[in-house]
């Protein structure tokens, strides 16, 4: 992926202020936590939320942890979140709402002056994209290709199917989240979601089910706002060991086919030929990636 992306299986979300939440997150073993200034953050205490930041990023960072801030939507409040948040401890930013390429670009003209003022090399802040509004949805090709800081989108359930008068559904979400991988994969950047609302933690065998599902849709991390969530995620987005065995068996089957002049071959009971040996090296790429992060986490 380009962009310098993190392939992120589990990104928390933990409320600015919640200093208890704040204070376990390296016991959860997420990939990142999201700090939330939008909506976890009522209005009246947003000016707390963003003076809490650089303290809260700082001990989080310490402690190993990749920090991720989500900011709010509207201009004004968005600005002094990014005033905020950008700092060397701060590895990302969210930006929900996003509506169409402009807004990323214009975000990302702003962390240039503010990199510049602070000492800190162009692109450290990378960003990722919410889809929640219509014409957010009409614009994700153009949106997922906007800028190089870009490392990710993802398609907001609960306020996309507002935007859409539904319910946050499978039949609501399945398309739209069809058109974020696309756009995604195209853009070289990650996708990351699932079909379904974060907000569903309560029942973990129907949550594993749905994360199965989103990465054989090609997701490949996703939010979540429970602890007990996120070795849901870690684990369903890696590839298991019964896989990496398959990618392996599938590569020696067809290379030893191809040295007899063959292009395809059976493994396993199925006809394997150069897509699925390409798809079994990207398996075991991803395998080999997750692991040297754990090895340098």
């Amino acid at each position: 992926m380009t962009s310098g992306a993190s392939s992120w299986r589990s990104m928390l979300f933990v409320p600015a202020l919640n200093e208890r939440f704040l204070a376990k997150a390296a016991e959860r073993r997420a990939d990142a936590i999201q700090i939330d200034l939008e909506d976890a953050i009522p209005e009246a205490l947003k000016d707390a939320a963003r003076r809490s930041i650089p303290t809260a990023a700082e001990r989080l960072a310490a402690q190993g942890i990749t920090v991720v801030v989500r900011i709010n939507r509207p201009w004004r409040q968005a600005i002094a979140d990014i005033e905020a948040s950008v700092g060397p401890h701060v590895s990302c930013l969210t930006l929900p709402k996003v509506p169409d390429a402009g807004h990323v670009r214009a975000i990302a003209e702003i962390l240039d002056e503010v990199e510049q003022e602070r000492g800190l090399p162009r692109g450290h802040t990378r960003l990722v994209a919410m889809i929640e509004t219509c014409d957010g949805l009409l614009d994700m090709p153009s949106i997922a290709a906007a800028h190089p800081r870009l490392c990710g989108m993802t398609v907001g359930a609960e306020d996309l199917a507002v935007a859409l008068g539904g319910r946050p559904s499978f039949d609501t979400l399945y398309v739209p989240n069809a058109q974020a991988v696309v756009a995604a994969r195209n853009a070289g950047i990650q996708p990351i979601g699932y079909v379904g609302t974060v907000a569903d933690f309560a029942d973990e065998a129907a949550f594993a089910a749905k994360i199965a599902q989103a990465r054989d849709m090609g997701f490949t991390g996703g939010f979540c706002i429970h602890p007990k969530q996120v070795p849901i995620l870690n684990e369903g987005f890696a590839p298991s060991q019964v896989e990496i065995a398959w990618a392996r068996g599938v590569i020696e089957a067809l290379d030893a086919a191809i040295s007899e002049g063959r292009g395809a071959a059976t493994y396993e009971g199925a006809m394997i030929d150069r897509p699925v040996a390409e798809r079994a090296r990207n398996l075991l790429a991803r395998a080999e990636g997750l692991s040297n992060s754990a090895r340098t986490g």
